[in-house]
Order: C-alpha cells, then structure tokens, then sequence
C-alpha cells in the first residue's frame, strides 16, 4: 500500500479523509505523505475542513481537520510551527463538538510547540490561548481561564495596538471569567475598555454600536444599575432610530432593554445615584430625563409600553422574525407576570411558544425549566461582600431546594445542606423568597416544577484561632 498515490489535490468526503489517516496509521506513519504532501494540498484539504465546518458539518470537519494535522506532521515535523493553525482548527472542532478533553489537548499541544521558541511576542500564541481560555471557561474552570485570556489581550494590544478591534473577541470571555471568579471590577473594567475600542473603531453614529450598547447596558443591569442601563438603552433606541427610522426592527434590543430595566427597577428599588439619562418617551428639550424616585414593587408602564412598540416593530416586518417575536412576547409575559396580570401572562406565554416553535429546532429549550427573572444575593454573599480582610474569610456554600408554582412564585423552601449558622442560611431564604422566576412551561402553558435547586456562597469569617 506503501506505493499507491493518494489523491490529495481531489475533493475528499469525510470517508475518504478517514481513510487517508488508516492508511497513514497502517503504512509506517507521516513518512509515506512526506513526498506527496505539498503546500497546495494542505491548502485544499483546509478549504474541506473550513467548508465543512461553515456548513455546521462538524464530524466531517473533525476528519478533515486531522489529516490537515496528519498533512503537516508529515511535511514539517511533529515540531514544526506550522502545526499550530492545523491544531487549533482540530480544538475548535473538537470544542463545537462538545468534546473538550480534545480540544484542551489540541490547544496544549500547540502551545508547547511556540511556547518561548522565538524572543519577544509571538503572534501565534494568541489563537490557542483564547481557544484554551474558553474550554477552561467552559468545564468551570475560570481562575486558569482568565489567566490565558489575559495573556492573549495582553498580545493582542501589545502587537496590534491598544485600541485593535480584533481583541473585543477575547475580551468578552475574560469578562465572563473575571463575573465567574466575582472579580467584578475587573469585569466592569473591561466592559468600559471593550465599548470604547468598539466606538473608536465604529463611530458613535454606527449601527454597529447597537451590540456594545447592549453589553455594557445588560452589565450594568447585572450589578444593579439600572438607571445607568436605561441611559445606554435609550442611546442605543436613539442610535436605530436616526439610522433606519422610527418603530425599526434594529431598535427592538433597546426596547426590551428597557423594559427589564423598569422590572428589576421595581423588583430590587433604584440605583442609589441617580443621574440624568436619555429617556425615548420624554418630549422635553433634548429629549433629557430625569427619572421620579421609583417605588419599590411598582412597575413604571413605559416598560409595558416598549415592549408593546417592540412587538409592532417585529410584527410588520417583512419576513417575520419570529424568533425575535418570539423572544419579545415571552418578556411581555414575564412583564405582566410580574405585575400579577396571570391571565394576560399566560396568554403572551402561548402565542410566544407558538412563535418560538416555528423558529428552529431547539428554539423553546429554554422555557422548558424554570427562569430566574430576578434575584439579589444575601449581603454576605460573595457576589456582593468586598471585605478589606478578604484573606480572614472563607467560602461557605448554602443550597436550598424549592418549588416554583405557575405563577412563578418561589414555595415550600426547604435546606439541602448548609456550611453556615442558622442566621445566615436564613438569609439566603429570605433572598430566595424576594426572587421572580417565570415557571416552565408545556406547550405554552405554564406549570408547577418541584425540587428547584439554588446554590449561594457566602463569605464566612474565618475563627480567630484559625488565623492564628
């Protein structure tokens, strides 16, 4: 078999491929393709593999992308360089796949081979780095995940300039690392630092600040600033409006923004410093507004009011979005859900589960378990304690199990296990009580689910003698 030519300039399938690595395997190994492998058809086979994985094909990806490792191996080496680019394509695929064994192991084995071969920075760090941080990520592992998506940003600026829009890719997951580990000034850090790469590379003028809008907006809703939020949604409203016209489909994210902005508003009380902030429904000079003191338990109806222009939006576009539609009708029922309105919950539940279910495979997975709409952690939490002495604390971990009945209210609390004093575990449950769940839903309509599970951590002081 040793003499047969392959055909590697011809399109392989993915059966093909995989027969091309038996031959390998059974022939001696990457020595038989050393005279047949050349830079055209290492190219070709790339051109199948990025084919493939375009089309969503990811077994045949995965083949392709190890006879493009196989390939080189044979041409330059298990040493060579050029292995890096073959082997993080196979960690990819192996990561869409689910496999992240394999793609930690494909990302590894490219580093080693860089790692500190040339002085200075190496450009070819950064792409095993971010795909090795995101596995970390991803099989919870945050505190190694961020120190590789650091190291990439840290390459990423120091080669391609501090303000290069490329980094806004490996900054997003560093975010998600750093919100993880509840390094959450870090997060907000680089949450500031992304929104301005993005607008120093877009314009403030460009819809394509619509999405950092969003994220920075969506941040300040997850650390309670929730005026600071509506002041960024309403930009991003503004944005879309002056670009495609009032009542486009672009401005529905800043809608719905909004929206959940006056609802966790209501839920939780205002931001302590309020501050003068964009409001689309104001009609005053400079369109310019100052928000009343809210009232704790009180939904503003400009909330109701948004999501109602976002649904006309979606509704009269042409083709229908009825993902998107779909996605907006669920927030109006968790909208009147939350003000008590059952009956017109339970309707805008039905009709989006009917949108959602004509969107796509996988579309209603979500609304098939209950969603926490809103939940603020005990004071001692680690998501909220900074204490100044954090090396005299320790971690304590409290898990409660409940129901959460059709109306989304949280019942019959009960504790799984408790590492902390009676005080501080009925903490936790009157924080779970205080929370807003939406309930799961069958066919559209909502239903009671048993043995919901909540898992807080608290920040214990550590006994005097324990320190000592």
């Amino acid at each position: 078999m040793a003499g047969v030519a392959l055909p590697l300039r011809a399109p392989l399938s993915a059966a093909r491929a995989a027969a091309l690595l038996l031959l390998v395997a059974t022939a001696g190994g990457p020595d038989v393709l050393r005279a047949q492998v050349t830079d055209a058809s290492r190219i070709a086979t790339f051109e199948r593999f990025r084919a493939a994985l375009d089309a969503g094909r990811l077994p045949e990806a995965e083949v392709h992308a190890q006879a493009l490792v196989t390939e080189t191996e044979a041409q330059y080496g298990r040493e060579g360089r050029e292995l890096v680019n073959p082997l993080s394509n196979l960690g990819t695929v192996a990561f869409r796949r689910g496999d992240y064994p394999a793609a930690e192991a494909a990302y590894q084995r490219a580093l080693v081979l860089i790692e500190g071969r040339i002085p200075g920075a190496d450009r070819m760090l950064i792409r095993p780095l971010v795909g090795l941080g995101e596995t970390l990520l991803v099989t919870d592992r945050p505190a190694e995940a961020a120190i590789a998506l650091k190291r990439a940003l840290d390459l990423s600026r120091n080669l391609d300039g501090l303000f290069n829009v490329e980094q806004l890719d490996i900054i997003d997951p560093l975010i998600e690392a750093y919100a993880a580990l509840d390094r959450l000034e870090d997060a907000e850090k680089e949450h500031q630092y992304a929104f301005r790469v993005a607008e120093s590379s877009f314009g403030r003028s460009d819809l394509r600040m619509l999405d950092p809008l969003d994220r920075l907006a969506r941040w300040y809703e997850f650390v309670g600033r929730y005026t600071t939020a509506r002041g960024l949604h309403a930009r991003a409203l503004q944005l879309a409006d002056n670009a495609s016209g009032s009542g486009s489909v672009e401005g529905v994210p800043g809608l719905r923004g909004l929206a959940r902005t006056y609802y966790l508003e209501a839920v939780y009380g205002p931001e302590e410093a309020e501050t003068a902030t964009g409001d689309p429904f104001s009609t005053g000079p400079g369109n310019m507004f100052v928000p009343p003191p809210a009232q704790e338990g009180r939904l503003n109806p400009d909330g109701e009011r948004a999501l109602r222009i976002a649904l006309e939006a979606l509704t009269g576009a042409t083709p229908v979005d009825r993902r998107a539609r779909g996605e907006t009708l669920i927030e109006l029922a968790d909208w009147y859900l939350i003000a008590g309105a059952t009956a017109r919950a339970q309707a805008a539940y039905r009709e989006g589960w009917m949108d959602l279910t004509t969107a796509g495979a996988g579309a209603v997975d979500v609304l098939r378990v209950p969603r926490r709409l809103a939940y603020r952690a005990p004071p001692t939490s680690i998501a909220r304690l900074r204490p100044e002495d954090p090396e005299n604390f320790e971690e304590r971990l409290v898990e409660l199990r409940f129901t959460v009945d059709v109306d989304g209210k949280v019942t019959d609390i009960t504790t799984a296990s408790s590492e902390v004093a009676p005080g501080l575990e009925r903490s936790v449950q009157f924080a779970l009580r205080r929370a807003r769940y939406a309930p799961r839903l069958e066919d559209g309509t909502p239903v009671e689910t048993r043995d919901v599970t909540l898992r807080e951590r608290l920040l214990v002081r550590t006994p005097t003698e324990q320190r000592e």
